[in-house]
């Protein structure tokens, strides 16, 4: 899927993407709202593999701003009518500039109208209010709080939350 709006693009991870990937998922900055606060320690041979193994069910995708990455999108095939979503604004000095929600639009606008998928999931982190407060604003419903769900990197227990958009309930920002 290839998405663009003025200054942003969305396009498919391809193997030239592999070396930012690897950077970012490394940098625990980045990856530590998704409970790796040390990086997830891949290599690009790694992320290489991954990137090449991309099919209709699950497929990587990159953002860029002014032609150059910002962040990374992904959806995964559940069934015929549903996929999961998941998204990382990885340049800090992107963040909190409205993209996420522009972005999120981009790509799910493109989830329904190309792939017509009827239903798109996602969960996040109980204390990413930020992020709990985009997805509402696009018409996400919140469906259930995994409380102490699963331990982080370190340890600390950590709780999710499951969203869901149906087509039909879809507040594009564009």
């Amino acid at each position: 899927m290839k998405r663009t709006y003025e200054n942003l693009l969305i396009r498919e991870a391809t193997v030239d993407d592999a070396l930012q990937l690897c950077k970012w998922w490394n940098d625990g900055k980045i990856m530590d709202h998704a409970g790796f606060p040390e990086g997830i320690h891949t290599t690009l041979e790694n992320v290489i593999n991954q990137i090449v193994s991309q099919d209709n069910l699950e497929c990587r995708h990159i953002i860029l701003y002014n032609d150059s990455p910002i962040g990374e999108m992904v959806y995964r095939t559940i069934d015929k009518d549903k996929c999961e979503i998941g998204i990382k604004i990885c340049d800090f000095s992107m963040q909190n500039k409205g993209f996420g929600k522009i972005i999120l639009s981009l790509f799910i606008d493109g989830l329904f109208s190309q792939y017509n998928f009827k239903k798109v999931v996602l969960d996040t982190d109980l204390n990413n209010k930020r992020a709990q407060h985009v997805y509402e604003q696009l018409g996400f419903k919140k469906i259930c709080i995994n409380e102490n769900s699963w331990r982080d990197q370190k340890g600390n227990l950590r709780s999710t939350i499951d969203y869901e958009l149906i087509k039909n309930e879809f507040i594009s920002h564009l």
